[in-house]
């Protein structure tokens, strides 16, 4: 049987991936689940995610297709898209250890970078969608 909450063991697993890198911690200054309101900028949220099945004659898998999100007040997008450059180095096809499940493969399926138009309009946002493969443990 299979996890019964994979996407908390893979929500808890892209936390630690990002959590332990001290590069990337040097570019932010948090990553979120939920976002204080005393957070300062830069920081990244895991957000929205979406799992279907993935299984196989003989086991069950999943499909976990989490988004991050980079928000800062950085005038332009240089900034975002480096932070993004560093998440991508850690998660795109990069061995993840997820409690209770086989991690298979995380793979890298878009980023898009936006303005935030509501005011005070400075906020940039570069959202960043992975599919992390599992199956069950033997």
């Amino acid at each position: 049987m299979t996890s019964p909450l994979p996407l908390l063991a893979v929500q808890s697993a892209l936390y630690a991936r990002l959590k332990g890198d001290l590069t990337l911690m040097d570019l932010v200054t948090g990553v979120y689940d939920y976002v204080p309101e005393t957070a300062v900028y830069p920081y990244i949220v895991i957000g929205e995610a979406i799992e279907t099945p993935r299984n196989a004659h003989d086991r069950f898998g999943r499909e976990t297709v989490p988004t991050l999100h980079v928000w800062d007040q950085y005038r332009g997008f240089k900034r975002v898209l480096q932070i993004g450059a560093r998440i991508n180095a850690l998660l795109d096809h990069q061995p993840l250890m997820i409690t209770g499940l086989a991690h298979v493969v995380t793979r890298y399926e878009f980023g898009q970078p936006l303005t935030d138009p509501e005011p005070p309009g400075d906020i940039r946002h570069l959202v960043l969608r992975y599919r992390v493969i599992t199956e069950q443990t033997p």
